[in-house]
């Protein structure tokens, strides 16, 4: 059987972007949180420096390690928007936002460490607290972090569509085709910096019950375990937060169901046959993917990818065809 003549239509849009270049509603809001965290941070380290609080003072410093996380994950937004043309980057920089966002896990983890040490220290060699200047320290935080929570909170996600296809028609034909996602995958970055607000907030209100507890009812042992219950909800969400994005940034394949969905658009009338495929995300809400079809009667790259379902994020498509009796 003789073989059509190759032939290339390509697109002078070809880019691999995938609209990271433009700066979305999570930057902005992001920015706005740092900058409130660290007005919040500089007042209270001077207020305790100024009125001898160590309670202030030690809350100032720990609002400064989560103003650095934030400042992580707004760095991580500029730097993949600045750098979402440099050729460097094979599929844009969307996954510098799952690196910031397991670099946020991280330090996620160290903090309910650190709080789980400290109340359990505290259970074997109990402290005398200030009630009074505590509660005030608590409150204040409680503002200032239920104030970041709603910002973040308000936060809403982005998506932009382009198309770009360049196809070759012989027996290895590949179609990469450019489409903008049509909908929201999780925002590994934002959902850092969310749960680290979110973290301040749940430390701010377990402090208080504690320590009106101690004040009212003379509990003290409440204390350190709101620290101990604390430091589990943060652990669970650093963990769930780390497993996400690694397997963003280890390329792991898309789930069952994903899959299962290209196979029926492609092998739904019996006659193609899916002999290879990988799908894996490359960013929020975006996935590349590579086909290799078999096929007695094969098509265009371009009809395969009109097959495609259009509510997966494929922003890269390869797809290689072969001839059903000349396949290896």
């Amino acid at each position: 059987m003789s073989l059509p003549e190759p032939s290339c239509k390509w697109s002078s849009r070809h880019d691999h972007t995938f609209s990271q270049s433009r700066s979305i509603a999570q930057e902005r809001r992001t920015l706005v949180v740092v900058g409130i965290t660290a007005v919040a941070m500089v007042a209270e380290v001077a207020a305790g420096l100024v009125y001898g609080s160590m309670a202030l003072l030690a809350d100032g410093l720990h609002m400064a390690s989560h103003a650095v996380a934030l400042g992580i994950a707004a760095f991580a937004y500029r730097y993949a928007r600045e750098h979402a043309s440099d050729p460097s980057f094979s599929f844009g920089t969307g996954k510098v936002n799952s690196l910031a966002g397991y670099s946020g896990a991280v330090l996620l983890g160290v903090f309910a460490l650190g709080m789980a040490g400290e109340s359990l220290e505290r259970f074997f060699s109990p402290v005398e607290i200030a009630v009074d200047q505590a509660l005030v320290v608590a409150v204040l935080g409680l503002i200032v972090n239920g104030l970041s929570v709603a910002v973040l909170g308000a936060g809403g996600g982005h998506s932009h569509g382009h198309d770009h296809d360049h196809d070759h028609d012989h027996d290895h034909d590949h179609d990469h085709d450019h489409e903008g996602p049509r909908h929201d995958d999780h925002d590994h970055n934002f959902k850092s910096a969310y749960f680290h607000v979110l973290a301040d907030a749940l430390t701010s209100i377990l402090a208080i019950a504690a320590l009106l507890a101690a004040k009212y009812l003379d509990i003290s042992w409440l204390d350190p375990m709101m620290g101990i219950v604390g430091a589990a909800l943060v652990a669970r969400w650093s963990w769930g937060l780390l497993r996400e994005s690694g397997q963003v940034l280890l390329d792991r394949q898309e789930d069952d169901v994903t899959l299962n969905r290209l196979r029926s658009s492609v092998e739904g009338s019996g006659v193609h046959r899916i002999v290879d495929l990988h799908v894996w995300s490359i960013g929020q809400g975006r996935r590349a993917a590579i086909l290799s079809i078999e096929s007695a009667a094969p098509r265009s790259a371009g009809e395969y990818r009109s097959m495609l379902p259009d509510d997966l994020g494929l922003v890269h498509v390869t797809i290689e065809v072969q001839q059903a009796d000349h396949a290896a």
